[in-house]
């Protein structure tokens, strides 16, 4: 009978031996950083096809996972705090790759517990915490529990839920040793808060600790906000063909969700549509207003994609433009141009922000009143991460921008008319070398669509 082979050993590999010349999957598996971006930038950003294939990569989707845990990790280490429990659905997705349908989205139901020490836990609504044991291999089964508080008031604080909530996250904290520093929460109904103060836990604000997280974009990432944003491209033709008197501004968001749904957006957050008188002020939304010859009108598309944001404005005429409508369109694209060549790693904030029109130049009071006409917002899961550049803070709180970082830079002119305003909007990366434009429909000049 033959022996049995003997197990070998695993290799010991000494730091002075290694070759830090050598590629990072021929390095020992120690050497492996989950936090590392893998930012490619001396290749085009890629914007491939929705399906997976095996013949060229794509989206890493477990690389995502280790890289987004890896950078909460990080952040958590550096904050002070022991553990953070999140029930915002952007945090949830970031730390635990889950997901449930939109309707979720405010229901402050869902929520994810992550320590210093441990694996993330995840509470979900009824049998959906069944189905991430089943399909999310990547979390412990155990990890993986039913949960519900208060849906927001529909369940009342006498049940006792959210007591019975507060002491199994209490009795995790101690298992995993952190129960005696303070705990970061990002959003939360006020019952759980009390729950968990009257257990002796120390809450602080976890959320900002989560925008560090965020804040870096990796090659994963930066690939689906491109995808993303590639949709967008492909809408706004869509639009720019179907702009003509007698069509409504709803018939046109109609069209866009239809669009943006088909070409397998998550959500359809928002479109904006806004034309002819309406234009100034900036309302925000959309309405059943017939488009008329020579209007004006602009468009926001807010959607996802595997959960990464677009915001993506556009402004057209339509059939003709007027002078005030050319100027006031000109300066618009002044402004935008102006911030983008000011976006480099190293810029302080509060430097790019002078690109920005003062909130009087452009009609308004203060620059509360004209807060989100002119600036940037980082962009991610959530539609507002970091950066967010504008008059209204930058200056008291400038900081440092960094390679990897995406965000859109927005302006708006009302024009001389009174009624008429362009409103345009690029998504960019930032790259070592500056900003990369990813939303490409054309944007240099006022559009005509259905010119006369």
């Amino acid at each position: 009978m033959a022996s049995k082979r003997k197990k070998a050993e695993p290799k010991h590999i000494k730091v002075s031996g290694i070759d830090p010349k050598r590629r990072p999957k021929e390095a020992p598996d120690g050497l492996f950083d989950p936090a590392n971006p893998g930012h490619r930038w001396e290749r085009p950003l890629q914007a491939p096809g929705r399906m997976q294939v095996d013949f060229e990569e794509r989206i890493d989707f477990r690389r995502l996972h280790d890289y987004r845990l890896a950078r909460t990790r990080n952040a958590l280490a550096r904050s002070g705090l022991g553990a953070l429990l999140v029930f915002d659905q952007y945090n949830i997705r970031y730390i635990s790759s889950t997901v449930i349908g939109e309707w979720a989205r405010d229901k402050l139901t869902r929520w994810c517990l992550l320590t210093g020490n441990g694996e993330p836990w995840v509470w979900d609504f009824g049998s959906a915490a069944r189905h991430h044991k089943l399909y999310a291999p990547w979390l412990p089964k155990n990890h993986c529990l039913a949960g519900l508080a208060g849906l927001r008031g529909a369940v009342s604080p006498k049940v006792g839920l959210f007591e019975a909530a507060a002491k199994e996250i209490k009795d995790i904290l101690v298992r995993e040793g952190v129960a005696k520093m303070p705990l970061g929460i990002d959003v939360v109904e006020p019952p759980f808060l009390f729950a968990l103060q009257k257990l002796g836990l120390t809450v602080r604000d976890g959320q900002q600790v989560m925008l560090d997280a965020r804040e870096i974009k990796s090659h994963d990432e930066i690939t689906l906000l491109n995808m993303a944003a590639a949709m967008g491209d492909g809408v706004y033709q869509d639009i720019y063909e179907a702009l003509k008197p007698g069509v409504r501004e709803n018939e046109i968001v109609a069209m866009a969700t239809r669009r943006l749904y088909e070409m397998g957006s998550d959500c359809v957050e928002a479109i904006n549509a806004i034309a002819g008188e309406r234009c100034s002020p900036h309302p925000h939304n959309f309405t059943d207003r017939l488009i008329r010859p020579g209007d004006q009108a602009y468009f926001d598309i807010i959607q996802t994609y595997v959960g990464y944001k677009t915001c993506y404005y556009r402004t057209f005429t339509v059939g003709s433009a007027t002078a005030a409508q050319h100027e006031a369109y000109r300066r618009a694209r002044e402004w935008m141009d102006s911030a983008i060549d000011s976006l480099k790693p190293g810029v302080s904030t509060d430097r790019v922000v002078q690109a920005f029109p003062k909130a009087q130049e452009i009609g308004f009071e203060s620059e509360m009143a004209a807060f989100g006409l002119n600036f940037c917002h980082g962009l991610g899961l959530g539609l507002h991460e970091r950066p967010l550049i504008s008059r209204l803070n930058s200056f008291k709180d400038p900081y440092e921008l960094k390679a990897g970082m995406v965000f859109a830079v927005e302006t708006f002119c009302p024009a001389a008319d009174g009624v008429s305003a362009a409103r345009i909007e690029e998504e960019v990366v930032l790259t070592p070398t500056g900003a990369k434009v990813i939303t490409l429909f054309p944007a240099q000049e006022l559009p005509i669509a259905n010119k006369y």
